[in-house]
């Protein structure tokens, strides 16, 4: 007698932690529904490349959501541009025997990131995202940073792209 017990509230508890799931977009859009087409980001840095592998993870960010179609020949409903602005790299930890010599940095992105509907050209994101990653200072800090690059990207990407699927605009 007691066993059912158990049993009955042991699915209870299971399916009360799915009742918020939801299933497609959580914007109320349909998914695949409209396109969007991502533009180059401006780099105004000093750090080499990052504009494009900030684009790239961007892209390929949204092509595993599924919320909207990639346009990767132009004509999205959905046009995202985005300017660089800040690379920011501060000293988190520094070496025992010299407290002048940073081992870790953590490395700080800022870009403004505008998303317009073509159609119309209703601002529908105009707003600074921030990402960061830290880096841990091998032998060569050049290529500790390049190597943690697409970390970097990742990151602003993910956080782009959420305001862009959660539509938090």
């Amino acid at each position: 007698m007691r066993l059912p017990a158990i049993f009955l509230v042991c699915a209870a508890a299971l399916l009360a932690g799915c009742a918020g799931y939801h299933l497609g977009p959580v914007n109320g859009a349909v998914a695949r529904e409209k396109s969007i087409e991502v533009l180059p980001f401006n780099n105004q840095t000093l750090q080499p490349r990052l504009g494009d592998a900030v684009t790239q993870a961007l892209r390929e960010r949204l092509q595993v959501d599924a919320t909207y179609r990639l346009a990767t020949q132009g004509g999205g409903d959905v046009v995202v541009t985005g300017v660089i602005t800040r690379y920011h790299r501060q000293g988190l930890s520094y070496l025992n025997k010299d407290a002048t010599t940073t081992q870790n940095y953590r490395v700080d992105i800022v870009a403004h990131v505008v998303a317009r509907e073509r159609a119309t050209g209703k601002t529908l994101l105009d707003k600074n995202v921030t990402a960061y990653t830290l880096v841990n200072v091998g032998t060569d800090l050049a290529s500790s940073e390049r190597q943690a690059s697409p970390l970097l990207a990742e990151d602003l990407a993910r956080n782009i792209a959420e305001l862009l699927t959660n539509g938090a605009w």
